[in-house]
């Protein structure tokens, strides 16, 4: 079974940073997808990166120019660094991963709380 454990959420005012880690045990992640999502109040969860097992990535396009997704085989984790952030942004974070020839992301973390302060 994979496990998925987010951290790095925070407080932080307009304009600064965070950054998010996933870590993944259970299995070996390097073919898998991994996807960051997020949900903020009152609104359905949404896609926020996606990494196609390192060969492309797809970010929504209110954070592109500002968050990087990036992945570190060895250690099972997957990482979201978040510059230049707004009160927007406010949501609860979500890692995810998806196992090859499958549709959907099965497998998610808890989630982590950030919030951003104007």
């Amino acid at each position: 079974q994979v496990q998925l454990v987010e951290s790095g959420g925070g407080l932080v005012q307009a304009g600064g940073s965070l950054r998010l880690s996933c870590a993944v045990s259970g299995r070996t992640f390097s073919n898998y997808a991994m996807g960051w999502f997020r949900q903020a109040p009152g609104k359905e969860r949404e896609f926020v990166v996606i990494d196609w097992s390192g060969s492309s990535t797809d970010y929504t396009d209110s954070v592109k120019g500002r968050f990087t997704i990036s992945r570190d085989n060895a250690k099972n984790t997957v990482y979201l660094q978040m510059n230049s952030l707004k009160p927007e942004d406010t949501a609860v974070y979500y890692c995810a991963a998806r196992a090859p020839f499958r549709s959907e992301f099965d497998y998610w973390g808890q989630g982590t709380q950030v919030t951003v302060s104007s």
